[in-house]
């Protein structure tokens, strides 16, 4: 039987305005440690597209160019995932990123808010 390809068959990137796009990557890859995935330019439109991730995720961040309808400095409500929230929390604040504490709250797992170059709001949440 042949599977039907014309639904959505999964997530493959959330995008993240962002004001300068050579920042972000310097940002999302050299403080957060991510791998930059893709890096091609957008001809007429204007700037690149950039996809970054963790190293083995499906999933990527697209670094798009912010503008009047896509604002930088938002929450994105992505949540990423790393096995030790306090350490992680330790090493971006020693980086200098903006973090706010870990919270502990009963029954959930430890998680952290932070905002990226732009002020951008992501968490990551201790898995």
């Amino acid at each position: 039987m042949e599977e039907d390809m014309s639904g959505i068959t999964g997530i493959w990137a959330t995008g993240v305005p962002v004001k300068d796009q050579d920042k972000a990557v310097e940002f999302y890859v050299g403080v957060l440690g991510m791998e930059k995935r893709r890096d091609v330019p957008l001809g007429e439109f204007g700037g690149r597209w950039i996809e970054v991730a963790p190293a083995g995720s499906p999933t990527t961040i697209a670094l798009v160019p912010a503008g009047d309808e896509s604002p930088a400095g938002r929450s994105t409500e992505i949540r990423l995932a790393t096995g030790d929230a306090e350490a992680l929390h330790d090493e971006l604040r020693a980086k200098g990123v903006d973090a706010d504490d870990v919270l502990h709250w009963q029954g959930a797992p430890p998680m952290f808010a932070f905002r990226d170059q732009d002020g951008n709001g992501l968490s990551v949440t201790q898995v």
